[in-house]
């Protein structure tokens, strides 16, 4: 079910979301969850850590919440690193608890074609199968600096 996203819109996420709440952050620092929600921090987005395991730990100076409807104030964007049997549920809470959800997001390996248009339905862009880490680094240039052909013109190095 591969979609097309341009880099026009990808870039237009990145740059207007603030506060990400990463569904299903790992604690373990070699888990792709924990070094995407670290990498984001390290962006000056704001990253709430959403994991019912880990609920009332602290990651990254943040204290853990065990789900999305504990989240206080709103969030610009749902990252969700849990399988996509789980999506429906995730996107269903994201939308009763954020009515201002700018943006659902799906990790790679991820995607559900009625949970993306139900969130769509309701005015959220949903981005399926892509990693916002990886998007970042390809349209903000720092994919070029370890030698990768980004497909971004650009004049930094």
């Amino acid at each position: 079910m591969s979609e097309d996203y341009s880099d026009s819109h990808l870039r237009d996420i990145l740059t207007r979301t603030r506060r990400v709440a990463v569904v299903g952050v790992s604690m373990n620092p070699v888990r792709p969850s924990y070094y995407v929600a670290r990498y984001l921090g390290l962006k000056k987005f704001e990253v709430v850590p959403v994991n019912p395991v880990h609920a009332g730990e602290t990651l990254f100076g943040q204290t853990v919440i065990g789900t999305l409807s504990q989240v206080e104030g709103g969030v610009d964007m749902v990252d969700i690193f849990r399988r996509p049997e789980h999506v429906p549920a995730i996107v269903d809470e994201a939308l009763e608890a954020f009515p201002d959800l700018q943006t659902i997001w799906m990790q790679i390996g991820v995607e559900h074609a009625q949970a993306a248009a139900k969130a769509r339905a309701r005015g959220v862009d949903v981005v399926m199968n892509r990693c916002p880490k990886i998007e970042y680094q390809r349209l903000f240039g720092e994919l070029r600096m370890g030698g990768f052909n980004t497909g971004v013109i650009s004049s930094k190095l």
